[in-house]
């Protein structure tokens, strides 16, 4: 999960949103209202709001292009959960909410970056575990 969440106000203009993602070198932006999180807006999200109203980015409201609702999990739930609910609902980011604040964002790259950690430790321990049974023959 990536802790660092970029978040902008319902009311921002999608240009507001497009700055605030390259300056943070972010894919998407977490869209509150009053503070509680609303929707998402991705890179994606932005290229069709821009393409399909002909209109400047500044005159185009987040509340508009956002997905929303917001698709959520706590942060107790499995990377299973996590998964089986990207898949279901054929989406690359899901929100964690604690109490309606946003804790973190976990992505399809979090997941495949997760994975090719979890298979380097796995192939270390067998590695280990390998030289071990050896040194003891």
């Amino acid at each position: 999960m990536t802790t660092d969440v970029v978040t902008a106000d319902k009311a921002s203009s999608l240009e507001t949103v497009a700055e605030q993602q390259l300056r943070h070198d972010v894919g998407s932006v977490i869209i509150t209202t009053d503070g509680e999180p609303y929707g998402i807006i991705t890179e994606t999200d932005i290229v069709h709001a821009a393409y399909k109203s002909a209109r400047a980015l500044a005159d185009i409201s987040a509340q508009a292009v956002a997905s929303h609702p917001l698709t959520t999990v706590d942060p107790d739930r499995s990377i299973r959960f996590v998964v089986k609910r990207m898949q279901d609902e054929r989406i690359k980011k899901v929100v964690v909410v604690d109490s309606l604040e946003v804790v973190g964002i976990i992505t399809t790259q979090d997941l495949i970056d997760h994975y090719g950690l979890l298979t380097s430790e796995l192939k270390d321990v067998t590695q280990q575990h390998r030289q071990r049974r050896k040194f003891m023959h």
